[in-house]
Protein backbone atom coordinates (compact mmCIF):
# COMPACT_ATOMS: atom_id res chain seq x y z
CA UNK A 1 0.00 0.00 0.00
CA UNK A 2 2.99 2.12 0.71
CA UNK A 3 4.73 1.24 -2.42
CA UNK A 4 3.44 4.88 -3.95
CA UNK A 5 5.52 6.79 -1.06
CA UNK A 6 8.53 4.88 -1.39
CA UNK A 7 8.74 5.36 -5.35
CA UNK A 8 8.26 9.36 -4.29
CA UNK A 9 11.04 8.72 -1.32
CA UNK A 10 13.13 7.46 -3.87
CA UNK A 11 12.68 9.66 -7.06
CA UNK A 12 13.02 13.09 -5.06
CA UNK A 13 16.08 11.95 -2.95
CA UNK A 14 17.74 10.62 -6.36
CA UNK A 15 17.28 13.98 -7.66
CA UNK A 16 18.98 15.38 -4.04
CA UNK A 17 15.48 17.47 -3.49
CA UNK A 18 14.63 19.64 -0.43
CA UNK A 19 11.65 18.32 1.37
CA UNK A 20 10.35 17.03 4.65
CA UNK A 21 7.97 14.46 5.11
CA UNK A 22 5.33 14.40 7.96
CA UNK A 23 2.97 11.86 9.80
CA UNK A 24 0.30 12.61 10.57
CA UNK A 25 -3.63 10.53 11.39
CA UNK A 26 -5.53 10.26 7.93
CA UNK A 27 -6.93 12.94 6.50
CA UNK A 28 -8.03 13.55 3.08
CA UNK A 29 -9.38 17.04 3.79
CA UNK A 30 -7.44 20.17 2.13
CA UNK A 31 -7.91 23.12 5.00
CA UNK A 32 -7.79 20.44 7.78
CA UNK A 33 -4.34 18.83 7.06
CA UNK A 34 -2.79 21.78 6.12
CA UNK A 35 -3.84 22.92 9.72
CA UNK A 36 -2.06 19.17 11.35
CA UNK A 37 1.13 20.15 8.19
CA UNK A 38 1.41 23.78 9.48
CA UNK A 39 0.95 25.20 6.07
CA UNK A 40 -1.22 27.72 4.91
CA UNK A 41 -4.32 25.71 2.27
CA UNK A 42 -2.88 27.76 -0.61
CA UNK A 43 0.64 25.88 -0.22
CA UNK A 44 -1.32 22.36 0.05
CA UNK A 45 -1.17 20.95 -4.27
CA UNK A 46 -4.29 19.22 -5.10
CA UNK A 47 -4.25 16.39 -6.61
CA UNK A 48 -7.36 15.49 -9.14
CA UNK A 49 -7.26 12.83 -11.50
CA UNK A 50 -9.51 14.20 -14.63
CA UNK A 51 -10.63 12.42 -17.83
CA UNK A 52 -12.46 13.93 -20.40
CA UNK A 53 -16.31 14.16 -20.33
CA UNK A 54 -18.15 10.90 -22.36
CA UNK A 55 -15.06 8.64 -21.95
CA UNK A 56 -11.72 7.93 -24.14
CA UNK A 57 -8.26 7.84 -22.00
CA UNK A 58 -6.87 10.94 -22.04
CA UNK A 59 -6.55 11.39 -18.67
CA UNK A 60 -4.60 14.24 -17.05
CA UNK A 61 -3.85 14.88 -12.95
CA UNK A 62 -4.36 18.46 -12.20
CA UNK A 63 -2.52 20.00 -9.61
CA UNK A 64 -3.99 23.01 -8.31
CA UNK A 65 -3.74 25.31 -4.75
CA UNK A 66 -5.71 23.68 -2.06
CA UNK A 67 -7.68 27.09 -1.97
CA UNK A 68 -8.71 27.36 -5.97
CA UNK A 69 -11.36 25.53 -7.25
CA UNK A 70 -10.83 23.33 -10.58
CA UNK A 71 -12.45 24.89 -13.72
CA UNK A 72 -13.64 21.67 -15.93
CA UNK A 73 -14.15 23.05 -19.42
CA UNK A 74 -10.06 24.64 -19.23
CA UNK A 75 -8.98 21.24 -18.23
CA UNK A 76 -11.04 19.27 -21.12
CA UNK A 77 -9.66 22.01 -23.34
CA UNK A 78 -6.21 20.94 -22.53
CA UNK A 79 -7.44 17.27 -22.96
CA UNK A 80 -8.42 17.88 -26.46
CA UNK A 81 -12.15 17.86 -25.41
CA UNK A 82 -14.91 20.03 -23.99
CA UNK A 83 -15.40 19.41 -20.63
CA UNK A 84 -13.56 17.13 -17.98
CA UNK A 85 -14.61 15.60 -15.08
CA UNK A 86 -12.66 13.59 -11.86
CA UNK A 87 -12.29 9.94 -12.63
CA UNK A 88 -14.24 7.25 -10.77
CA UNK A 89 -12.26 6.50 -7.41
CA UNK A 90 -11.99 2.57 -8.33
CA UNK A 91 -10.33 4.12 -11.74
CA UNK A 92 -8.44 6.53 -9.96
CA UNK A 93 -6.87 3.67 -7.51
CA UNK A 94 -6.12 1.66 -10.85
CA UNK A 95 -4.20 4.40 -12.42
CA UNK A 96 -2.50 5.96 -9.64
CA UNK A 97 -2.27 3.41 -7.02
CA UNK A 98 -3.40 5.46 -4.81
CA UNK A 99 -7.00 6.47 -2.88
CA UNK A 100 -8.49 9.85 -3.50
CA UNK A 101 -6.76 12.54 -1.09
CA UNK A 102 -3.83 10.65 -0.85
CA UNK A 103 -2.47 11.31 -5.16
CA UNK A 104 0.85 12.97 -4.52
CA UNK A 105 1.94 15.98 -7.53
CA UNK A 106 3.31 13.49 -9.69
CA UNK A 107 2.42 11.33 -12.23
CA UNK A 108 4.30 7.77 -12.57
CA UNK A 109 2.05 6.51 -15.11
CA UNK A 110 2.48 7.42 -19.19
CA UNK A 111 -1.13 7.47 -19.88
CA UNK A 112 -1.40 10.61 -17.28
CA UNK A 113 -0.67 14.42 -18.45
CA UNK A 114 0.61 16.55 -15.22
CA UNK A 115 -0.91 19.94 -15.42
CA UNK A 116 -0.20 22.21 -12.39
CA UNK A 117 -1.68 25.50 -12.30
CA UNK A 118 0.65 28.31 -11.87
CA UNK A 119 -0.64 29.78 -9.09
CA UNK A 120 0.61 27.02 -7.19
CA UNK A 121 3.73 27.68 -8.15
CA UNK A 122 4.51 31.33 -8.00
CA UNK A 123 2.77 31.47 -4.69
CA UNK A 124 4.79 29.94 -2.18
CA UNK A 125 8.27 28.62 -2.15
CA UNK A 126 7.36 25.41 -0.86
CA UNK A 127 4.52 22.58 -1.81
CA UNK A 128 2.49 20.46 0.24
CA UNK A 129 0.84 16.93 -0.39
CA UNK A 130 -0.52 13.86 0.96
CA UNK A 131 2.27 11.58 -0.03
CA UNK A 132 0.89 8.47 -2.06
CA UNK A 133 -1.07 8.01 1.72
CA UNK A 134 -3.43 9.78 3.60
CA UNK A 135 -1.34 9.76 7.04
CA UNK A 136 1.79 10.81 5.37
CA UNK A 137 2.99 13.89 3.68
CA UNK A 138 6.04 16.01 2.10
CA UNK A 139 6.69 19.24 2.40
CA UNK A 140 8.51 19.89 -0.52
CA UNK A 141 11.09 23.13 -2.37
CA UNK A 142 8.77 24.46 -5.12
CA UNK A 143 12.35 24.77 -7.60
CA UNK A 144 12.80 20.97 -6.96
CA UNK A 145 8.97 20.11 -7.76
CA UNK A 146 8.97 21.59 -11.20
CA UNK A 147 12.64 20.53 -11.71
CA UNK A 148 11.60 17.07 -11.59
CA UNK A 149 7.78 16.82 -12.54
CA UNK A 150 8.64 18.80 -15.43
CA UNK A 151 4.45 19.59 -15.78
CA UNK A 152 2.57 21.45 -18.34
CA UNK A 153 1.53 24.56 -16.60
CA UNK A 154 -1.59 25.88 -17.67
CA UNK A 155 -4.38 28.14 -16.07
CA UNK A 156 -6.99 25.09 -15.09
CA UNK A 157 -9.03 27.23 -11.99
CA UNK A 158 -12.42 29.08 -12.42
CA UNK A 159 -12.45 32.86 -12.12
CA UNK A 160 -13.43 34.68 -9.44
CA UNK A 161 -16.74 35.90 -11.10
CA UNK A 162 -17.35 31.79 -11.49
CA UNK A 163 -17.50 30.94 -8.19
CA UNK A 164 -20.49 30.82 -6.80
Amino acid sequence: MHEVFQRLVALLDRHQARYRVIEHPAEGQSARVAEIRGTEPGQGAKAMLCGLKGGGDAYALVILSGDQKLDMKKVGAALGGKKAQLVAPQLARELTGCVIGAIPPLSFDPRIALIVDPQLTSRYEQIAFNAGRLDASMVLATEDYLRIAQPRLLDVTQDAAQEG
